[in-house]
């Protein structure tokens, strides 16, 4: 999810939009046929980071992913239940040799772009081979480094050759890196850089208004893949705090909000079973970690890592700031996907100072120790403030640290991150494709998205390639449990909580339960207005 996870190294969730509200939606609420207006809080905009937010080759954030995913197609997409992948631009695709190094896809007839182009096998060769050559730094790129080569063959089909063995390949050309974009619009060696897309998915983007902060879509007429948009219309609507959007539903000015909800919102609408407003509730794959600077001459030393995630209480944290909107984790893999394990609860348990004390003494690290932790700075009085506040409190109480907390740009936040100028930081994380390599890979590979120092061979080496020659994930549980015990023992990543996926929308809009998929993303065809109960 570097995203997309948001951009590589922001904070999705965490970080609220920059951009203000609006009132008053294209056709309004209410009546059949008008617009579906859906509100957030995430942000599409361009920065040096995401210089050309509608661009596949560049965009690896989820709020730009939101948009590629409903106007651009792949070959393969998401289910709408479930994490394998199912065909889209392809009707069909399959590995041809053993060790999963060969794989083949035929398209679907009949494909156009938006713009009347047909759509072929050569176009999804030059949309690979442009993402790998542009190579846009906090890309997508990585995603699809594996391919060797792409070669479109007779009969409409491609065929991608590895170069080296991966089961989890379906599952990266499912994600809007694998976008198909016109080979004879597109330059084959730089970026797009404005609002529009010319794609071939469920919808078309009408306009990007960056002064009425929205973004317009309209049903493609001639889309051709797996999914059939149940409305003409979306509006997508951006918006500057969880307090603005929730305002905006409650009015009527928007139909369905996917981010800004707060736990106390939540607990309203739970409490009011007579209200107009419905609440999904889905379990969540976004999680957040603390990394650490393994260089650094102070939590470079192992001893005090492993000091550091004796104290932490995650209990406390997810209990005082996140009410029920959050779990507790103990690994990098979350809770639900299959290879998860609490590797970090079974080395050490409930929190302990008096375990911590004899770590950091077995070293010979004398206390306090001085750490600062890093976060982006947000609005006073947010979740992650009151997050980080309590994070300082609970290690200063043990008198073993002296903690403190340091806010920065969000502008310069993540390049500050990679470029090693932080001792301790806040990471998010949403998953690229719903597998447990997604939360080990690219963490713990070389020149992996955190730009982290630590490498073990054995993970990287052994481990994460003996995951990828089995098609069957079960059988790669082993080697995923595997590397989360080293990542506990060792504590280059300390993850803290796992969060829940919240959905508010009116009862007149149906498909709500179907609108998220297992990598977080919007299916907005799946939305449409019936009655209101």
């Amino acid at each position: 999810m570097i995203r997309r996870t948001f951009t590589p190294l922001a904070l999705a969730g965490l970080l609220a939009s920059t951009l203000a509200a609006c009132s008053g939606g294209m056709d309004g609420k209410g009546g059949e046929g008008k617009t579906i207006v859906v509100g957030t809080t995430a942000k599409v905009a361009v920065t040096r980071d995401t210089p050309a937010p509608f661009d596949p080759a560049a965009s690896y954030d989820l709020s730009s992913w939101n948009i590629m995913r409903n106007t651009f197609q792949t070959l393969l997409r998401p289910p709408r239940t479930g994490t394998q992948p199912v065909t889209d631009a392809a009707r069909r695709c399959d590995f041809t040799d053993k060790r999963k190094q060969q794989y083949i896809c035929t398209m679907r007839t009949g494909l156009t772009f938006s713009n009347g182009n047909q759509l072929t096998a050569e176009d999804v060769a030059f949309s690979v081979e442009r993402l790998l050559r542009i190579n846009h730094q906090g890309g997508p790129a990585s995603l699809l480094s594996n391919v060797d080569k792409v070669e479109p063959r007779v009969g409409n089909k491609v065929a991608f050759h590895l170069k080296k063995p991966d089961a989890t390949f379906p599952f990266k050309l499912a994600t809007p890196a694998a976008a198909i974009v016109d080979g004879q619009t597109y330059p084959s060696d730089r970026l797009v850089k404005n609002s529009k897309g010319t794609g071939s998915g469920p919808y078309v983007l009408d306009d990007f208004d960056t002064k009425g902060h929205k973004v317009l879509l309209s049903r493609n007429p001639d889309y051709r893949g797996g999914a059939q948009a149940k409305n003409d219309k979306i509006e997508l609507r951006f918006f500057d705090s969880a307090n603005s959007i929730q305002k905006a539903l409650d009015s009527g000015d928007i139909d369905m909000m996917n981010s800004g909800i707060s736990s106390r919102y939540i607990k309203r609408l739970e409490a009011d079973p007579e209200d107009q407003i419905d609440l999904v509730e889905q379990p969540g794959q976004g999680v957040r970690y603390l990394v650490f600077d393994t260089e650094d001459k102070t939590v470079g030393r192992r001893a005090v890592r492993q000091a550091f995630a004796q104290v932490i209480d995650r209990k406390q944290l997810v209990s005082d700031v996140y009410s029920r909107t959050a779990e507790p984790l103990y690994s990098l893999v979350p809770g639900g996907l299959l290879g998860h394990k609490n590797s970090f609860f079974n080395e050490y348990g409930e929190p302990s100072v008096k375990e911590a004390k004899r770590t950091l003494r077995k070293s010979d690290v004398k206390t306090p120790v001085k750490i600062t932790l890093h976060r982006p700075k947000v609005p006073r009085g947010s979740s992650s403030a009151k997050e980080f506040a309590l994070l300082e409190k609970q290690l200063n109480d043990t008198e073993l640290f002296d903690a403190t907390v340091k806010t920065e740009s969000p502008t310069s936040y993540s390049s500050a991150a990679a470029e090693g100028k932080y001792q301790v930081y806040a990471y998010a994380w949403l998953p690229d494709f719903p597998d447990a390599e997604n939360f080990i890979a690219p963490f713990l590979e070389k020149n992996n998205v955190l730009n982290s120092p630590f490498t073990n061979k054995e993970i990287s080496k052994e481990l994460i390639p003996r995951t990828r020659t089995e098609p069957n994930r079960t059988d790669a549980s082993t080697s995923f449990a595997r590397a989360q015990d080293i990542v506990a023992a060792e504590v280059p990543v300390l993850p803290l909580w796992q969060g829940k996926e919240y959905i508010a929308a009116h009862d007149d809009i149906t498909g709500v339960e179907w609108a998220l998929n297992s990598s977080s993303l919007l299916q907005l065809w799946e939305l449409d207005r019936g009655r209101s109960n």
